[in-house]
Parts: structure tokens; sequence; C-alpha cells
């Protein structure tokens, strides 16, 4: 398989790892979980923000690496762009944690560049 391949399936697994930050806490309650990540501060919220935005910028990455598949672009240009999408947004999830908001803000544009190129490719 195509390491293109792994990097949606590392995408998709990206939210479940933060949230996991934000859901951390021994006063979690998951009878109401979007009452307590609403009342979150400090980098557990950031943790829940950083959650939303992999949920957001999924989609766009996985129909590029299938688009840029189906144009049989070539491989390791897709599976490069691909893994630097990821590296780009493991980044980003640390910048946002950190509460790092200009380099969170660079990062995202560098990885949302990825995902364009992976359509141009």
């Amino acid at each position: 398989m195509h390491a293109s391949y792994w990097m949606i399936l590392i995408a998709a697994v990206l939210p479940y790892i933060t949230v996991g930050g934000a859901k951390s806490s021994k006063a979690y309650d998951n009878t109401s979980p979007r009452i307590y990540l609403a009342a979150l501060q400090g980098w557990r919220a950031r943790a829940d923000w950083a959650h939303r935005n992999h949920f957001e910028a999924f989609p766009a990455f996985a129909a590029a690496v299938i688009v840029a598949q189906l144009k049989a672009a070539p491989q390791n240009r897709i599976d490069v762009l691909a893994s630097l999408f990821i590296a780009i947004r493991i980044a980003y999830t640390a910048a946002y944690l950190g509460n790092a908001a200009s380099l969170r803000s660079t990062l995202w544009i560098a990885g949302f560049a990825c995902t364009a190129a992976l359509f141009v490719v």
C-alpha cells in the first residue's frame, strides 16, 4: 500500500488523539461531553479546538490524495506531499497546544498548501 494511503489513515486518527487530551481530566463527564468541552480552558480547550480543526482539514486532504492517485500523478510526489501534510499537522497540533497562535496559523497555511498541491500535482 502506498505511503499516502497510510497518511489518510493517520489524518483520520489525529482528531481522536487531540480530543483525548481535552477529555483527560478526572472531571470529564461522558453523560454530557459537549457541555464539558465547551467549559474547558487552557491547553485542554485548545486540544478540543485542534480536534475540531483536524476534522475540518481531513475531507479536503483525503480527497486530494485520491484525486492525485486518479490522475496518475507521480507516486513519489503524492507520498511526499501527504507525509509532509501529516508532519505539518502534528506540528500544528503542538503549536495549538502550546498557544503559539502565529506559528499555528503559518502551519495551517502550509498544510493547506500541501492539500492544494496534491490537487494539481
